[in-house]
């Protein structure tokens, strides 16, 4: 068997980038909250409310950063590194919710026909301009994790799409002061909610597939087991999972049938290293046996995939235990 934590691909550390990214989204509300009072400006109020929110994203998105860091123990043998997907599911609820209640005012402003800027529109639009910079500013911060990373990816999109929001206001007020137009703000506030609520669906989905242990969109499962199964001295593979333990780990593990192979500490540490290169699968962990043991929980046919699970240290069938895709061979 073979039991291994490569963490060379962990995440980069972004302690810096989220505590500057929280301090930096606090003062601007702090200052729309002023402005806000300071010119009886309701949108101004109401948006210090929206981006207050943006700090509890960026706090979730810490939290979950930092439980990844925590060692396992004997209860939790994989550490706290699903805290990272519960992280990145939350952030994606909270700016689908926020981009609602967005696209609720903006139809309600229609619907009732109040859509004129209030006298201070060149206070809000200059509040405003002061959000582009600093949402631009703290998205920029997670920019690099955001491929490899579906926590930092979540925080850079709550930052971007607050970006957006404030470009926005910027440009519906400045063509509604300037042409009358004043529909303009809230349609333009709808168009903006709807691009942000389809870009956000996708993280949803994903950090949801993740949460119920499916295979990361990274991994192809068919190849990982044409990969296992070409490994010298291998006729079958069996009770193949694949699932994550947090955005950034992909745990594995599976039985290897080699009625005439021999497993050694090379081809262990072999097989390893392919899944690691290959599928950036961090956590291995594979049995081998000459004459498989387990019994499938319903008949399939060979070559097939199948959602049963087996126990994993062997004997008796586990039918309440699936970590994810599960292929059995026959």
């Amino acid at each position: 068997m073979s039991d291994t934590h490569a963490h060379s691909h962990a995440p980069a550390n972004f302690n810096r980038a989220f505590a500057v990214g929280i301090v930096l989204n606090m003062v601007f509300v702090a200052i729309e909250a002023f402005y806000g009072w300071r010119v009886n400006s309701l949108a101004l109020l109401a948006d210090a409310g929206h981006n207050l929110s943006d700090v509890a994203g960026l706090v979730l998105a810490w939290g979950g950063a930092l439980a990844v860091k925590l060692r396992p123990n004997a209860r939790h043998t994989y550490g706290w590194k699903r805290a990272t997907i519960l992280a990145a599911f939350a952030n994606a609820l909270l700016l689908l919710v926020a981009m609602g209640g967005l696209a609720w005012e903006a139809i309600g402003r229609l619907l009732s026909g109040d859509v004129s800027l209030q006298e201070q529109g060149v206070t809000i639009m200059a509040v405003a301009g002061v959000g582009i910079v600093i949402n631009t500013a703290t998205a920029l911060l997670f920019m690099r994790g955001r491929e490899s990373d579906l926590n930092i990816r979540g925080a850079f999109m709550h930052m971007a799409a607050d970006a957006l929001v404030s470009a926005g206001v910027v440009v519906a007020g400045a063509l509604t002061l300037w042409m009358d137009w004043t529909w303009l703000d809230p349609v333009v506030s709808l168009a903006i909610a709807a691009v942000i609520l389809l870009g956000t669906w996708g993280l949803f989905k994903q950090s949801l597939h993740l949460l119920f242990d499916g295979v990361p969109d990274s991994v192809d499962p068919q190849a990982v087991h044409a990969c296992l199964a070409s490994l010298p001295g291998v006729s079958r593979v069996h009770d193949l999972d694949i699932w994550a333990t947090g955005t950034s780990h992909i745990a594995l593990t599976a039985h290897l049938v080699m009625p005439h192979g021999h497993a050694d500490d090379a081809f262990l540490k072999n097989a390893t290293e392919l899944l690691h290169d290959r599928f950036e699968i961090t956590h291995v962990t594979l049995q081998v046996v000459k004459v498989p043991f387990t019994q499938a929980c319903d008949d399939v046919v060979s070559g097939s995939t199948s959602a049963t699970s087996t126990s994993a240290t062997g004997g008796e069938p586990d039918h309440g235990h699936d970590h994810g895709l599960k292929i059995t061979v026959r």
